[in-house]
């Protein structure tokens, strides 16, 4: 059977292509941007890639078509695949329907830590011998690929709120029908389809709604909005956590600064002591929830603390490229305040006094529309020095923002910015480059001007 998969370039679209293939379908697909890390793997897994979408390329007639949530009416492939009758769906809707129905699905949803959080998970499964499947929107560096259809029952899953297709306004995770669900956090995004964050919270419920009775929740105290989520009705175990206290179902405390060292504890009384490479209290959370998901299939703590010790996180997650010139590289993918200010943090508590800067390009749809223009100066405090890039298609200007804030500086021409960061960047520095696109290949033009610089 031949899938053609219209935005296969995307995270979940191009993961989903990679389970069809090993499921033996004959995949294709079609994308506008195609880009290093997906399309590499796609490549490699001989998934053929087709830049742009003339229609052209339905000549062949596959024989099911699978639409992305970024197409919309009056894609021409879109058009065409309507105007000739041929089969469609939606990418969550085929997961479903040829894999996680039958499947122990275990997902992690919440604003942030989403793919860290399953890549910690679907490792501490594979750690304990449970083969699991899963797909990850980014590619976990204990793993060769984003996705894998697995070996046992048991399927991990990065579990997005954003919508399904054009077709189908349901976010994506209500067709995942988990077993197993974490919830990280609930802030405010996607404003470019929910209105507000009550918008958000209903679809977190209609996903809570669908949790069978002898499936498990796991959730945060502390979070406003998750607990409305909760107030409306919750039908399966509920696991609460925290950070330091002991008001909930289990717990963490911090034992190092930089987050590298912690302990985790159970309202039972169990403990276990986690020492592994992430920083940040944010990856600590992330850690104690995909342990709890891992205890609901079994897996104890103790297993789980020995896994997460051999951690290697996710490409784009504050991913250390390396040294180039005495300059120490890292590549993160932050799309939020809260997400920017949370990996600073954490990078601020590895590298201790040594200089630490930022180069973020606020590309998301959300950041486009400026709903968090007021917020962004202050998120990336913690760095020394903050050079942000003003994407070219964004209505609002980040320089109106940023004139008054000290070491704060906004660019619009992206090779003096090359050019002023080859200057002002001195050796021994901790470089952060955040964006969640291609940045115009930012990372491989500094790697080669701070290793030529003289």
């Amino acid at each position: 059977m031949h899938l053609h998969i219209l935005g296969i370039c995307g995270t979940f679209m191009g993961s989903l292509a990679l389970i069809a293939k090993e499921l033996g379908y004959r995949v294709t697909g079609s994308d506008l941007n195609v880009y290093p890390p997906m399309s590499t793997q796609l490549s490699a897994k001989g998934i053929e890639l087709i830049e742009g979408y003339d229609p052209v390329q339905l000549d062949d007639r596959p024989d099911l078509v699978v639409i992305g949530n970024a197409m919309s009416r009056g894609n021409p492939c879109v058009e065409a695949v309507l105007d000739q009758g041929i089969p469609y769906i939606s990418g969550p809707q085929w997961l479903h329907d040829h894999l996680l129905q039958s499947r122990w699905v275990l997902a992690v949803s919440g604003t942030h830590g989403k793919t860290t959080t399953a890549s910690m998970l679907a490792w501490i499964l594979e750690y304990a011998g449970m083969k699991p499947g899963y797909l990850i929107g980014g590619v976990p560096l204990n793993f060769d690929s984003s996705a894998r259809v697995g070996e046992t029952d048991f399927f991990v899953i990065e579990a997005d709120e954003y919508d399904t297709a054009f077709f189908d306004k349901r976010s994506k995770f209500v067709h995942y029908a988990p077993r197993t669900l974490v919830i990280n956090n609930l802030e405010f995004d996607h404003a470019d389809i929910f209105h507000d964050l009550a918008a958000i919270e209903r679809q977190f419920h209609h996903l809570i709604r669908i949790v069978p009775s002898s499936g498990q929740v796991i959730a945060p105290t502390g979070n406003a909005a998750i607990a409305r989520v909760l107030d409306r009705g919750i039908w399966s175990d509920l696991t609460l956590t925290d950070s330091g206290e002991a008001r909930s179902d289990a717990w963490i405390m911090s034992l190092s600064g930089d987050g590298q060292h912690f302990r985790v504890e159970l309202a039972s009384g169990q403990t276990v002591e986690v020492n592994w490479a992430l920083q940040g209290e944010h990856n600590q959370v992330n850690a104690l929830h995909a342990m709890l998901a891992a205890r609901h299939v079994g897996v104890t703590l103790d297993v789980s603390a020995q896994a997460l010790a051999e951690f290697k996180s996710v490409k784009r997650r504050m991913e250390y490229l390396g040294e180039f010139g005495g300059v120490h590289l890292y590549d993160d993918f932050a799309h939020h305040p809260t997400a920017i200010a949370t990996t600073l943090a954490g990078a601020r508590a590895s590298v201790g006094d040594a200089p630490l800067v930022a180069v973020i390009e606020p590309r998301s749809n959300t950041m486009k529309q400026g709903v968090f223009q007021n917020q962004l100066a202050a998120s990336a405090a913690v760095a020394d020095n903050t050079y942000w890039y003003q994407p070219a298609d964004q209505s609002w200007s980040l320089a109106d923002n940023m004139e008054q804030v000290e070491g704060q500086v906004v660019y619009n021409n992206f090779d003096q910015l090359i050019i002023d960061l080859v200057s002002d960047v001195t050796p021994g520095t901790h470089l952060v480059i955040m964006s969640n696109g291609g940045f115009n290949s930012i990372h491989t033009r500094l790697k080669e001007e701070f290793s030529n610089r003289s």
